[in-house]
């Protein structure tokens, strides 16, 4: 039977590189896909790796019908198995119960991949869905790190280095966007470090601080 699978993890754990990889491996049986996605920080419709991968897809906007797009590809004769559905924690809720009604009436298999909390630990709208819907819940096997080395369980967004609590959930951004002199970064931390507001920044700012520098 077909299942709706939701991959979850904070950013920079593998979640696109793995989504290439699962269409990969289905396609590569003969099985045929589509793969959507929405806000990519390549662009629009493409899902792109920070290991340098990148694939054409179908872009997911306000007003996609997930349901009918699949059924209207269907009736035109294509094979559909399996959705390949990258950064889906940016999906609807409604989306989300179109990708299951894809799995349940017509057996095509989903794989979601997304994060499940936003810059304020709040779950976005699709992750919580997908947590509540989902036949299966798989954390990434490959950790992100802390700046200091801890697992990584916090998405911080950062503007010049400083974390930052308050705006708009949806901003797109990447991993170390800020430091390279972009308007809005993203960074994962550890839960201390994200409850200090304590970025990789804020600490190599304190370490050359001359209150903590040894005086002979």
């Amino acid at each position: 039977m077909a299942e709706l699978v939701f991959f979850s993890g904070t950013m920079d754990c593998g979640k696109s590189t793995l989504a290439l990889q699962m269409d990969h491996n289905h396609a590569a049986r003969g099985r045929g896909g589509l793969v959507f996605t929405r806000d990519d920080r390549a662009g629009e419709a493409v899902v792109s790796s920070r290991l340098g991968l990148r694939r054409r897809a179908v872009e997911v906007a306000d007003g996609t019908d997930l349901w009918a797009e699949v059924g209207r590809r269907r009736t035109a004769g294509e094979r559909v198995d399996y959705l390949v559905c990258d950064e889906a924690q940016f999906y609807s809720a409604a989306q989300v119960e179109q990708l299951a009604r894809v799995v349940d009436e017509l057996d095509v298999d989903v794989f979601a991949f997304g994060i499940t909390t936003d810059f304020r630990t709040r779950l976005f709208p699709g992750s919580q869905r997908l947590l509540e819907l989902a036949d299966r819940v798989q954390v990434l096997q490959v950790e992100a790190l802390c700046w200091c080395g801890a697992r990584a369980t916090h998405n911080a967004r950062t503007v010049g280095g400083a974390m930052v609590v308050e705006g708009e959930q949806v901003v797109v951004g990447d991993v170390g966007a800020d430091a390279q002199g972009g308007d809005v970064g993203y960074e994962v931390l550890c839960r201390r470090h994200h409850r200090q507001g304590r970025t990789a920044a804020a600490a190599r700012a304190a370490a050359l601080s001359p209150d903590v520098l040894p005086f002979g």
